[in-house]
């Protein structure tokens, strides 16, 4: 007899525990084991939370190597069916090898499940008849888990699924992770709700009464953004380090749509537009994706939204000072343009409309788009086109973790009729869906790389650009791991040509994420490893990194909301002088629009005790010593830049700490 010893390991979190009886037959190359009841002294303990069981399955004659391992769970009678979390599998054979089973998933039927062993397999490598058995079924069965569906017209098609318990286990969130999400929730609202704001429809009458909404949840950026958001030069900053740094762009030539003349913003002759644009130190934002829109009715009352265009100054001393703002795209007699020059209120009243419209380009565009909906793309597209043996399965579901279930929720809570967004932000309803189409179809393969993205904005040499500098830094070691873990299993161009599951996951990304427009530059097919690597890279940045720097600030720079109002209730002043502190506080949201917001933020800016940053793999997938060695390179490489964005920020008055790599989830989790 040829004995196999059967290692089970069940996952250590809540509920993973399982009373049901288990049964494995093992697989290979020469032949297959019975279908084998694991049995142990332990009893039924043997698969409870945590649980590393040892059994032994007994062959007549050695059956191989190792393909794949067979397993079920059966419910005793009278006992109810039960969910059962396992980790892994591991299998010592009478030959003295060791095959790990990488499995990671929740079994919570009676069917027969196959795991392949860890060892990663391009679908051209897998030439054993029941390995493109296990291949195709495996992937047979994820299609119809897992099916597009069109959420809106023009946007990225997204999972089918009704609610969270409509998702397959394996992608729902952990019992911890649910639990914490929705006390968060609740408790920020109760506390909401016993303060009598929650619902209070009134104007605010004191500015220094917002302070009083969330007394307890502050945190130390949101105090100075209440201290200092008046500040032409922390208006400035917040476009380089807030949470919207993807805007911004150097200004080689004004719009013709943007009449600022040299006597408006040097008014000294100190020195001239066309000179400092020279030097590099004029840049722009432009809001025109706002423009024309038609703006939310909140509370039964119509509110604003503007679309501007805002000019910035790189002064000697290296601050980014706004000099000139309009706040509509056409320049007519009642629509001025503002400067710092002008009363205290104008000016202050021009510059909150600019925070407005950026509250709306961030959290739609920058944030929901470009990492939310970008990321289920991707996400869903690996789990219809690759299976578990692939590499790139191995290296890209770390980066998938909770993202279904967190859009899942956005689109039942945050975007749809009755959401927060759609209630309570200007851009809500319609022009919501008509501002996801048009960032959609102007949005660029460049621009979701950030060493492109960086030079095409012509940002390489802006002083204090945090963004940029911990984000290159981030790309680059993101990159040569990436391009370390491929190359090792695709030896030149050929091999990815031919590599047919990879190429349908990225016509599935093109056709169903970027709606098959030719224009974005996102490939259609791999042809060389490069390639594969840059856009692999740009994946994971995307689902890690990017969406740390657009998220985990969010209550930090709208905490205090007169910086970051979700919508204005009256329109734009058409000339100036006319504005006072009065109709500023006329103009800005009513409370239970401030507070519901705040709320919201807070929630989404809070990590549960379960995130795992980027870098940690507490998954073991792959099993052969170079990628295993890769990853440990890939961590101590994040290691070094973490201390070196702590040791910087310990010198800045406002520390960057968003791509820290401590501080940055290994996926859209939030």
């Amino acid at each position: 007899m040829k004995d196999y010893e059967v290692t089970v390991s069940t996952g250590n979190r809540a509920h993973s525990s399982t009373f049901n009886n288990i049964f494995i037959k093992l697989v290979g190359t020469e032949g297959e084991s019975e279908r084998k009841w694991l049995m142990s002294f332990k009893g039924a303990t043997a698969f409870v939370r945590g649980a590393v069981s040892t059994f032994t399955v007994s062959c007549p004659v050695s059956i191989g190597k190792l393909i794949l391992i067979e397993l079920d769970k059966q419910c005793l009678l009278l006992f109810p069916k039960d969910n059962w979390f396992l980790d892994k599998v591991e299998v010592k054979s009478p030959e003295g090898e060791t095959y790990n089973f990488p499995i990671y998933r929740w079994i919570d039927d009676s069917e027969v499940h196959y795991f392949r062993a860890g060892t990663a397999l391009k679908v051209y490598d897998d030439i054993h008849p029941l390995g493109q058995y296990s291949r195709q079924q495996e992937l047979k069965q994820r299609e119809k888990d897992y099916r597009w569906d069109v959420y809106l017209e023009g946007i990225p098609h997204y999972m089918k699924a009704e609610s969270p318990l409509s998702l397959p286990c394996e992608v729902r969130f952990s019992f911890s992770k649910t639990t914490e999400f929705f006390f968060t929730s609740a408790t920020g609202l109760a506390e909401l709700q016993l303060k009598g704001l929650a619902d209070c429809k009134e104007n605010w009458t004191d500015i220094d009464d917002i302070d009083r909404v969330f007394c307890c949840k502050q945190t130390d950026i949101s105090d100075y953004v209440q201290e200092h958001w008046k500040e032409d030069a922390f208006f400035g900053y917040q476009y380089l380090n807030g949470v919207n740094p993807m805007l911004i762009r150097r200004c080689t030539a004004l719009p013709s749509n943007f009449p600022v003349t040299d006597g408006m913003v040097f008014p000294q002759g100190q020195c001239s537009l066309a000179d400092e644009m020279k030097k590099g130190n004029i840049y722009l934002c432009d809001y025109k994706r706002l423009d024309g829109l038609e703006a939310n009715t909140i509370n039964g009352k119509k509110q604003y939204l503007m679309a501007p265009l805002v000019l910035f100054h790189k002064t000697p001393n290296d601050a980014l000072m706004p000099i000139a703002i309009q706040l509509k795209q056409t320049p007519a007699d009642d629509n001025p343009i503002f400067l710092p020059t002008d009363s205290e209120y104008d000016w202050l009243t021009a510059k909150i409309f600019v925070r407005s419209a950026d509250f709306s380009e961030h959290e739609l565009n920058v944030h929901l788009l470009r990492t939310h909906l970008l990321a289920e793309v991707f996400a869903v597209s690996l789990l219809r086109n690759i299976p578990m043996v692939h590499p790139l399965y191995k290296l890209l579901i770390p980066h998938t973790r909770y993202t279904l279930q967190i859009n899942n929720l956005a689109r039942n809570f945050l975007i749809s009729e009755t959401g927060v967004f759609t209630e309570f932000v200007a851009s809500g309803g319609e022009a919501m869906i008509t501002i996801l189409k048009r960032s959609l179809s102007s949005l660029t393969y460049s621009s979701l790389c950030i060493q492109d993205d960086i030079a095409e904005r012509g940002l390489e040499g802006v002083p204090n650009f945090y963004y940029r500098d911990d984000g290159l830094r981030l790309w680059e070691i993101i990159h040569k791991f990436v391009e370390g873990v491929l190359s090792y299993y695709y030896k030149d161009d050929a091999e990815v040509q031919k590599d047919s599951e990879l190429q349908k996951w990225i016509l599935d990304i093109f056709e169903q994420g970027f709606l098959s427009q030719a224009d974005t530059g996102i490939p259609q097919r791999f042809t060389t490893v490069a390639g594969l690597v840059k856009f692999v890279t740009m994946a994971i940045f995307t689902c890690s990194a990017q969406h740390a720097a657009v998220n985990s600030g969010q209550f930090d720079y709208g905490g205090w909301m007169p910086n970051a109002p979700s919508s204005l209730q009256l329109p734009p002043p058409t000339t100036k002088g006319t504005t006072s502190e009065a109709t500023m506080l006329q103009t800005l949201p009513d409370v239970n629009v401030t507070v519901n917001i705040m709320s919201t933020l807070w929630l989404l800016s809070q990590q549960s005790s379960d995130s795992v940053p980027l870098g940690d793999y507490p998954e073991d997938h792959f099993s052969e010593e170079i990628p295993l060695e890769l990853i440990k390179d890939f961590q101590g490489a994040l290691e070094v830049l973490s201390a070196a964005i702590k040791v910087r920020n310990r010198s800045l008055d406002v520390p960057y700490t968003y791509l820290d790599p401590t501080e940055v989830e290994n996926s859209v989790a939030i």
